[in-house]
């Protein structure tokens, strides 16, 4: 399902995929301007709050792992900040619970899984298997503290209709619209956006990292863009932590293309900065987040329209100039 129409101020609104159970639902909204005024797309998979019954049923714990595997009301602080900033917008709606957009569709473990089982060359058994060993594969399947979250194994026709109503439809549009912003501008960023719990204090006496930036180690993005953020943020008073915990994931794996000029990070935010104490609801500091967040895009996207005009004009366009007016 693909459904398209115009938003406000000139934006175009894409929504495809659907949501298993949900059928009325699609599983993203991209939302993008033409042209795009700047070269980035923030795109939010983890995210999604589309429930449906027939999967809460079948979690052990739901009003209380559901929510764990959120990235809660990460879209809420994306939207503020694509509709200032004017920058590309793709949010998930489809739950992690159901399918994790940040795992590759063979990172399954198949010991929750009923027969038949897939042949061993189907099996992964390298890099990112060892998220599905860890129980949170391209299903998750327990969390630390609570154990198994599915009361019954899943039927592989259920696997599949995820991954063709979500999985698939989802990474199409975000390379899709990635090659549309590099071709306008030279080059693209993606910004991956997450929340995670708090982390512990650093030593040397330093603050908890409030953000961490992942880019594969140097893999997915230039170094140039990497040090600009970590500039914007120490401007900002912020603590940030590079790669560790979180370097990135099969987002970033697939989409980013360095040479090609398509450049992705994923950015984490603890969640006590912009949620309340409980980290259930919009708190005190949600605002402040959002001004933080479109400064940092604005910033970075005068690196990435300079590394693509750098590298040349984007195919198709009639070079820097026009595309910056």
């Amino acid at each position: 399902m693909v459904d398209a129409r115009q938003g406000p101020s000139d934006s175009t609104i894409v929504q495809g995929g659907s949501v298993p159970g949900h059928p009325d639902v699609p599983a993203f909204t991209l939302r993008a301007f033409t042209p795009s005024p700047i070269p980035v797309l923030i795109a939010v998979p983890h995210a999604g709050r589309a429930y449906a019954s027939t999967l809460l049923d079948r979690m052990r714990n739901p009003a209380f792992a559901a929510p764990r595997l959120e990235d809660r009301y990460v879209d809420l602080l994306a939207n503020a900040v694509a509709r200032e900033t004017g920058a590309a917008l793709l949010v998930a709606h489809a739950p992690r619970a159901m399918i994790d957009l940040n795992r590759a569709t063979d990172d399954v473990d198949w010991d929750m899984m009923g027969p038949p089982l897939p042949d061993a060359s189907a099996v992964v058994t390298g890099g990112f298997a060892r998220r599905a060993r860890s129980g949170l594969g391209l299903i998750p399947r327990r969390l630390p503290g609570l154990g198994e979250l599915w009361k019954r194994r899943l039927d592989h026709a259920e696997l599949e209709a995820r991954i063709a109503g979500v999985h698939v439809p989802y990474h199409e549009a975000l390379a899709e619209t990635l090659e549309g912003v590099r071709r306008r501008w030279g080059a693209a960023l993606l910004i991956d956006l997450h929340s995670m719990p708090p982390l512990s204090p650093r030593s040397g006496g330093e603050g908890s990292p409030e953000f961490v930036i992942g880019d594969r180690f140097g893999a997915s993005c230039d170094g140039a863009l990497v040090a600009s953020a970590f500039g914007y943020f120490a401007e900002s008073g912020r603590q940030a932590a590079h790669n560790r915990p979180y370097a990135g994931g099969y987002v970033l794996e697939r989409h980013a293309a360095r040479r090609q000029g398509v450049h992705c990070l994923q950015l984490e935010i603890d969640r006590q900065r912009y949620l309340d104490f409980r980290m259930v609801e919009p708190g005190p500091g949600f605002d402040d987040m959002i001004a933080l967040l479109i400064g940092l895009v604005r910033r970075l996207a005068v690196d990435v329209a300079a590394l693509g005009h750098e590298e040349g004009p984007g195919i198709g366009d009639t070079g820097w100039q026009a595309a910056a007016e």
